[in-house]
């Protein structure tokens, strides 16, 4: 099915014929030509049928003896084919917020997703003849959509390596967009944007993965902490040695990189000794 232009005219001239055919028909019964009269009368009772308005940013799709005849688009009042079925379908950009769903993300985790759908209906014929219902099918395959990208992604993780659900919300968004537009398309429906609104653990696991995300990032940070307090002491070392300060032997090189590597890594401030030389010197 693909929308077309029906048939109408300015709904103006449409009720100015219509006067005019209703007015000749009084005037004819009154001069008792009763046939002409009831003809003229009958025609303009028949063309009221045909009147129709139609809204700013919205669609009358016209149906004549389960013919679909086109549709009007322009908004005003229109006269068109009588005894026509006409139903209005909005233009209007609109946004359906999904049900919090919970599914299982890529490693399993059992997660609570929710999202936003913007769209607006583009073919009226589509919206109409192709689907029942379009606006209960645009609910149905969003949810379907949001299901099936949230199970490809894991929720979140530390080591930088892929994306994630929480870390890399856009590219889901992305993702979540062409995959819905590829389903309503069907539908005559244009997705303009989808946003998740909300992301978290289910209420039987938050607790748990807490501590995990908690122990993940004390680890991550560590690893950080000692990468740099290895690269800190290593530069030390080779600029003492390098101006000629110190020359240390192995024994007292690696003293003293233990002592600047506890200096760095320790939480709390480190107590410094002061050697004031030995008492039998």
């Amino acid at each position: 099915m693909q929308e077309s232009k029906a048939w109408a005219m300015n709904g103006f001239l449409g009720i100015l014929v219509m006067v005019v055919l209703a007015g000749g028909g009084v005037y004819s019964l009154l001069q008792e030509q009763v046939i002409p009269g009831i003809l003229l009368v009958v025609v303009a009772i028949v063309l009221v049928s045909g009147i129709t308005i139609v809204q700013p940013n919205q669609s009358v799709v016209v149906l004549f003896l389960g013919k679909y005849m086109g549709s009007i688009r322009e908004a005003g009042i229109f006269m068109t084919i009588p005894f026509t079925i006409r139903r209005t379908i909005s233009l209007r950009v609109r946004n359906f917020n999904s049900k919090r769903l919970k599914v299982n993300d890529v490693e399993g985790n059992p997660v609570e997703i929710a999202a936003v759908i913007v769209f607006k209906v583009v073919d009226a014929a589509k919206a109409v003849f192709d689907v029942d219902q379009y606006e209960e099918f645009v609910e149905i395959q969003s949810e379907t959509a949001i299901r099936h990208v949230a199970t490809k992604y894991p929720y979140d993780t530390f080591e930088d390596v892929k994306l994630t659900l929480r870390g890399n919300a856009q590219e889901v968004s992305h993702e979540l967009t062409t995959e819905l537009q590829e389903r309503l398309k069907v539908a005559g429906v244009e997705v303009i944007e989808t946003r998740l609104t909300h992301l978290a653990y289910s209420t039987e696991i938050a607790q748990a993965m807490l501590q995990r995300q908690q122990a993940s990032a004390i680890i991550s940070a560590r690893k950080q902490i000692v990468d740099g307090a290895v690269g800190m002491a290593q530069d030390a070392i080779k600029r003492l040695e390098t101006d000629g300060v110190i020359d240390l032997d192995d024994e007292r090189r690696v003293t003293m990189i233990n002592n600047l590597l506890v200096s760095i890594v320790s939480e709390n401030g480190s107590q410094p000794v002061v050697n004031t030389g030995s008492l039998y010197q």
